[in-house]
């Protein structure tokens, strides 16, 4: 099997349309405008499950059989998460839900809203039903049957979480991206590393040895404005980038042609929970996961037990096409920060 990297590809359902009818069951008469009823949302869920499903197959596969996965284990440790977080679909901040009549409940679901893992294959008994959402962080209920997002409670809890993640988005939209780093930041996390007697970053072998890998470093400017890669920085390293972000000077360094800002994007969505609709969330989760597959393609090390060809970026045709690739999660990413602002936007406009 052969790995593209880089480029978009399905994962099963991304957009889900739910034809609109007549509503079924009991008189919906008293339904607020824009809410959902449970024939229209309960499809919705599933088919956000099944997404997720296919998004994690290869990470849950590994970890069914007692493997590490040294490119995807990222997505669950750096961005501490859980599949079962992944399957959940909200619809967002403003979007009213009708429960069912009965009220059925997710199997394990918790008032937390948490959901038992899903380390193999899902089965029809991890599959989302109309979940107790009324017990879940947040949400208040109407009537007892209409569940939605307060505002105002999530704000009490978050809103300094989302005012600030809305200025880091806003800034970084602000600028053009950069496209000279050639992402030599995971060769400077292991830089001199021999030298200095010190463990490996990771269990992979490097791709030109230690040598090899220390005169890429100092053959190439090291441009890297993403405070949380250049803090993993060797010391030796440390001063050789042109750059020395900080986390205070993070929103004003912050830029969309970095790898790893557009993976945070990702992180953002997990930081904001509930009020991002589900559909963004697994986007951006995609867009981490593309992206750190290629990260890891250009890195120093040597992937090639994961059947991916190496982005040499120590040639000029590697350089090339790293760039090439950075361009385009470069534009995916701005597309789902502009509907990040959107979230955070209608957030604190509900104040």
């Amino acid at each position: 099997m052969t790995t593209v990297l880089g480029e978009p590809t399905a994962h099963g359902a991304r957009d889900v349309v739910v034809p609109q009818g007549e509503t079924h069951g009991a008189d919906r008469a008293h339904e607020p405008d824009g809410a959902l009823a449970p024939e229209e949302w309960l499809p919705l869920a599933a088919a956000h499950a099944e997404r997720a499903d296919a998004l994690t197959a290869v990470w849950r596969a590994a970890r069914a059989a007692g493997r590490k996965h040294a490119i995807e284990d990222f997505l669950f440790t750096y961005y501490p998460t859980r599949v079962a977080h992944l399957r959940r679909w909200h619809p967002g901040a403003g979007v009213a839900l009708v429960l069912p009549d009965g009220g059925a409940e997710a199997p394990g679901a918790t008032p937390d809203g948490d959901a038992p893992d899903v380390p193999n294959a899902p089965s029809a008994t991890n599959a989302p039903h109309a979940d107790d959402r009324t017990t879940w962080r947040w949400h208040r209920t109407t009537d007892g049957e209409i569940v939605t997002l307060d505002p105002d409670a999530f704000l009490a809890d978050r809103g300094d979480t989302v005012r600030y993640v809305r200025g880091l988005l806003s800034a970084t939209s602000s600028r053009a991206g950069t496209f000279g780093c050639f992402g030599l930041h995971e060769w400077a996390m292991v830089y001199r590393d021999r030298e200095a007697g010190r463990d490996q970053r990771h269990p992979l072998p490097l791709r030109l040895g230690h040598e090899g890998t220390d005169a890429v470093v100092e053959a190439n400017p090291v441009r890297c404005s993403h405070f949380d890669a250049f803090r993993f920085f060797t010391p030796e390293a440390t001063s050789r980038n042109q750059l020395q972000p900080s986390r205070a000077t993070q929103v004003g360094m912050e830029q969309p042609g970095c790898l790893h800002a557009n993976m945070d994007l990702y992180k953002w969505c997990l930081k904001l929970g509930p009020a991002v609709p589900g559909d963004l969330l697994l986007d951006a989760f995609e867009l981490a996961r593309d992206i750190r597959w290629t990260d890891m393609a250009a890195s120093p090390y040597d992937v090639s037990a994961y059947d991916v060809a190496a982005v040499q970026i120590e040639t000029p045709h590697g350089k090339a096409e790293y760039v090439r690739r950075q361009r385009d999660f470069a534009q995916r990413s701005n597309a789902l920060r502009e509907r990040l602002l959107r979230v955070c936007d209608a957030l604190l406009g509900a104040q």
